[in-house]
């Protein structure tokens, strides 16, 4: 409840994880207040107060926000503000700089929440940057080095327990090499089976979240009582759960490799006592009531066959599916990846204790490939998440299966819904470019989506015109067009940006005659005053006051206007288009005419105009097309498990091969 308070209260954009506004940011989407001081406080303070009231959530999705809030802070306008001056605060003053420190300061969070510097790397090039270089891959290493080196130290200092929790254990979280995993080929039938399986239900975890995700919104929306009633709701469900529960579970003796013995809740240790006798615990309470790192790690650890009844692995199995679908939508921050490899390292187990002796393999084993399959299944990560579970348990043996599982539990869950982190910003409205074009895309045309008025300036434009326009549009790219006397003919000069117009308003460098400006008239601004303001609160048209005689003048765009920007002829194809403007990066993408008897610009496009949302409303009858991509439609297993899902075979979203 006091994570909901201070979040709702404070910085409501510090609630959920956090990795799909830093998704969105990366693509090119800048969210207000999601990189704020106040965002990184309440982010630190509120997971903090979620993850230890035992709440079913996780730390690392918060951990790759608060990284990114810390790269933010590094911000020419910042240090500027704290007197931090410097040469090398040049390279803070564009967006691309920006965007390429705030993709490693993510890199560093996904490094020291699981200890993995590899993992997080990977995990910032295959999920969250949408433009990668080859000099932001060694960047983002060094970054995780040091991140790497700094809790080698600190786990150093905090040995003796004056830290924690923080001090148990090395970097490897789940150290559970094994020179004795065995493996043949007859065991891979099995281990196909446990990816397809992780696959369907991790699909089926994607789609129920969404669906309470949606009732959570309408809740939320409602008011700041409403959320604290849902937490309270929520909070009141988890504790009936891991409190009633236990009692239905057997009690067992403490195993003889327990130093500490079994502990009572409240203190740390791997098992509980539970209302069990002395030197008994409870396994059922042991997985509820530990840490979830130490859950997993007795979850993954070998030769504990006899540590868990199978009964309590089915009940804490259903628990957890259930509690982490209902527990993400609370305004607070909290995390999806830990909850989905402890739900998913239950399920390993619980296949493992199902197999019994018709297999070799170890249930320790069957638990971490669990965590793989179900982590392909919801997240639909491959490369970072094998890295990161290599890293995680110290075991190499393990790469074939993890890398088979992982592949096959992701092409089945692509078959029936997206990965859980588009369907998380598709539901918050944010306009996210895709990776990959859609196969309707190619039958339509950039002057097909480019509707709705245009709004052109001049090379020399008057000071009311432009006050005018910016008051009645939200547009931030206007094309500057030059005509007679200032050109034989009507030939478009290039693209001037809401801010800067702003910027020329407020300075009220005006010209009482429609003439053009001094050759020098550059040399009174600096770089920082077209700079983007970190906060994202930039000035505003209605906070400036011009006298009518000022409304009467004139502005020189030329001097202030990017006069090479990205153009595309009209006839080009829609998907060459989504391409070209989200491989470079772009925000504005002008539209020219084939011809040269029309305007010099006939439309200008940006990532709205390549929103399916969009495109549908203006071409209604591609959505009753055949244009879908292909899958197993041959399959009456796909088929059968699709219609359960999603209702009708028709409106799935399929993987593209």
């Amino acid at each position: 409840m006091f994570s909901v308070t201070i979040t709702s209260y404070i910085a409501p954009a510090a609630a959920g994880s956090g990795i799909p506004e830093v998704r969105a940011y990366l693509n090119g989407v800048d969210a207000p207040d999601i990189f704020s001081t106040s965002t990184l406080l309440v982010k630190i303070v509120g997971c903090i107060a979620a993850v230890s009231s035992s709440l079913h959530v996780g730390k690392a999705g918060p951990m790759v926000h608060v990284g990114a809030c810390i790269a933010a802070l590094f911000d020419n306008e910042r240090l500027h503000k704290y007197h931090l001056t410097g040469k090398w605060l040049k390279y803070l003053n564009n967006d691309r700089d920006r965007r390429d420190l705030v993709t490693c300061g993510a890199s560093a969070g996904v490094a020291a929440a699981f200890r993995s510097p590899l993992g997080g790397v990977l995990f910032a090039l295959e999920s969250l940057s949408s433009w990668w270089r080859s000099s932001l891959l060694w960047r983002a290493f060094f970054t995780t080095a040091v991140v790497a080196i700094v809790l080698r130290e600190l786990i150093d200092v905090c040995i003796r327990g004056k830290c924690g929790l923080f001090g148990k254990g090395g970097l490897i979280m789940f150290d559970v090499t094994s020179t004795t995993i065995v493996y043949h080929l007859v065991d891979l039938p099995l281990v196909i089976l446990l990816g397809v399986i992780g696959g369907i239900l991790g699909s089926l975890y994607n789609f129920l979240m969404e669906k309470v995700l949606k009732i959570y919104k309408d809740i939320n929306e409602k008011g700041i009582g409403y959320r604290l009633v849902l937490a309270g709701a929520i909070s009141l469900i988890t504790s009936c759960l891991l409190f009633a529960l236990p009692w239905f579970a057997s009690c067992q003796p403490c195993p003889d490799s327990t130093k500490e013995g079994c502990q009572r809740i409240g203190r740390t240790g791997n098992f509980k006592n539970f209302q069990c006798p002395s030197n008994y615990y409870n396994d059922l309470a042991s997985l509820f009531f530990s840490t979830n790192d130490d859950s997993i790690r007795n979850l993954y650890s070998s030769g504990s066959h006899e540590l868990f009844d199978q009964y309590s692995i089915i009940i804490s199995f259903l628990v957890s599916y259930f509690l982490g679908i209902v527990s993400y939508g609370v305004v607070a921050p909290a995390g999806l990846f830990v909850p989905i490899i402890l739900t998913g390292a239950i399920y390993g187990r619980c296949v493992g204790m199902l197999m019994g002796s018709r297999s070799s393999l170890d249930h320790g084993l069957y638990a971490v490939l669990g965590s793989a399959s179900f982590l392909g299944g919801t997240m639909r990560m491959t490369v970072s998440v094998c890295v990161i579970i290599l890293e995680l348990t110290n075991n190499l043996l393990l790469l074939p299966l993890v890398m088979l599982v992982l592949l096959i539990s992701k092409t089945v869950a692509d078959s029936f819904s997206g990965n859980i982190y588009d369907l998380i910003l598709q539901l918050k409205g944010i306009p996210y470019l895709k990776g990959h074009t859609e196969p309707y895309m190619r039958q339509l045309t950039v002057s097909g989506v480019a509707m709705g008025p245009l709004r052109i300036f001049n090379g020399v434009e008057k000071v009311s015109n432009i006050v005018h326009v910016l008051e009645t549009t939200g547009h931030h790219g206007f094309p500057v067009i030059d005509e007679p006397p200032f050109s034989s003919t009507p030939v478009l000069f290039g693209l001037v940006l809401r801010s800067h117009l702003i910027v020329l308003l407020k300075k009220r460098d005006f010209l009482p005659t429609c003439r053009l400006t001094s050759a020098g008239i550059t040399k009174a601004y600096s770089s920082d005053d077209f700079a983007k303001k970190s906060s994202g609160k930039g000035d505003r048209i209605e906070d400036i006051e011009l006298s009518e005689e000022e409304m009467e003048m004139f502005i020189d765009l030329h001097p202030f206007t990017n006069t090479s920007p990205f153009t595309v002829v009209e006839t080009m194809s829609l998907a060459k288009a989504l391409i070209l403007f989200r491989e470079v990066g772009l925000r504005h993408l002008l539209v020219v005419p084939k011809t040269s008897s029309r305007s010099p610009v006939v439309g200008i496009l940006t990532r709205h105009d390549f929103m399916p949302e969009h495109i549908f409303g203006l071409h209604p009858l591609l959505m009753k097309g055949r244009w879908k991509k292909l899958k197993f439609e041959g399959s009456p297993f796909v088929r059968y498990f699709r219609g359960l899902l999603l209702g009708s075979a028709n409106n799935s979203v399929s993987s593209e091969f």
